[in-house]
């Protein structure tokens, strides 16, 4: 099996526990034992953000350093940023040459977000083309292996089906990648709904303790728990969800389900017990954090060093392109 592994993040801002518990924990554990690209997908932010786009590169800059304190090492793996390496957006423009519409207009996150994202002006190309510039990301790297969650296998599928095509029409040069579907624990934000940056009900990695507990302390539980002596049910309780992420402790758990059913415990007594738990996890981020805030320097080094290494697997991916599809030889 082609033990290359290609994921990449938007930059759309600080990172959340979300971040931490999906795709990040996911990631530590494969660049032991992969060859992994991780790439801050710049383009792919502006997309969505064309319209103001001053805030890219501070958020790739958040992006980066929430990566390197979560335990991402450049000495493990490559990280860098996509519009550094400039054969993301050739092989992009090579694919969509050879994609039908039909496509992406039948992808379903694409109709999803169409629906849901209203406070965007999403009636272009690039929106609709994302799975083609994600595509490209992938093959150009001849990335075997793509984790994923399940709301991004959709895309996976359509890159495979771009590989196929391809190939079809220019002969074996591009890979299919395989879909590595990773297990995305629920993470709820501080409304009960889906924890996202977007919603502001995010807890941030970046967030102090006070931050943390603040959010915490107002978050909401379950609604059948209108007074202390009230009796609830641990499973309609976005609490009880981020207990079951971060605790470690079973036996606590189970006290703590207990404690729920029989009203033998308060809602807030249960949110201090999952803060002890959050902040065991977050202490050595922020640590690390503050670390690389102060040091740019080091920062601006690791990005550099990856797109190169980066850069050398994209030109020599983009020649065999550009030479299978029949164009003037480069050089």
């Amino acid at each position: 099996m082609n033990q290359r592994v290609f994921s990449g993040m938007r930059p759309t801002g600080q990172l959340h526990l979300g971040h931490l518990a999906g795709a990040l924990t996911n990631w530590l554990k494969l660049q032991d034992g992969y060859e992994c690209f991780y790439s801050i997908v710049d383009w792919h932010a502006l997309m969505s953000d064309y319209a103001d786009s001053s805030r890219i590169e501070s958020n790739c800059r958040e992006v980066l350093i929430d990566w390197l304190s979560s335990g991402l090492d450049p000495e493990k793996c490559v990280i860098f940023v996509q519009s550094h390496v400039p054969q993301h957006a050739e092989l992009h423009l090579a694919l969509s040459m050879v994609t039908p519409l039909g496509w992406l207009q039948r992808c379903p996150t694409y109709k999803e977000q169409i629906i849901n994202i209203q406070n965007k002006d999403l009636s272009n190309y690039a929106f609709l083309g994302y799975p083609v510039l994600m595509a490209a990301d992938i093959l150009l790297y001849k990335a075997g292996i793509v984790p994923v969650g399940e709301d991004q296998s959709a895309h996976l599928e359509i890159a495979r089906e771009m590989v196929r095509r391809f190939n079809g029409f220019f002969g074996e040069v591009l890979v299919e990648p395989q879909i590595m579907l990773t297990p995305t624990p629920k993470v709820p934000g501080t409304d009960g709904k889906k924890m996202s940056k977007s919603y502001g009900n995010s807890i941030n990695l970046a967030d102090s303790p006070e931050d943390v507990w603040n959010k915490l302390r107002t978050m909401v539980t379950d609604p059948a728990r209108e007074k202390r002596t009230d009796p609830g049910d641990p499973d309609k309780c976005p609490v009880w969800d981020i207990h079951k992420v971060f605790n470690n402790s079973e036996s606590e758990k189970a006290e703590i389900a207990e404690g729920c059913k029989t009203a033998g415990i308060g809602c807030v007594d249960c949110k201090k017990k999952l803060k002890v738990h959050v902040e065991r996890v977050m202490n050595p981020i922020r640590e690390k954090r503050a670390y690389y805030e102060k040091n740019p320097d080091l920062l601006g080094d690791i990005l550099r060093e990856g797109a190169v290494k980066a850069g050398a697997v994209a030109r020599k991916t983009m020649e065999e392109v550009v030479n299978s599809i029949g164009f003037v030889r480069r050089g």
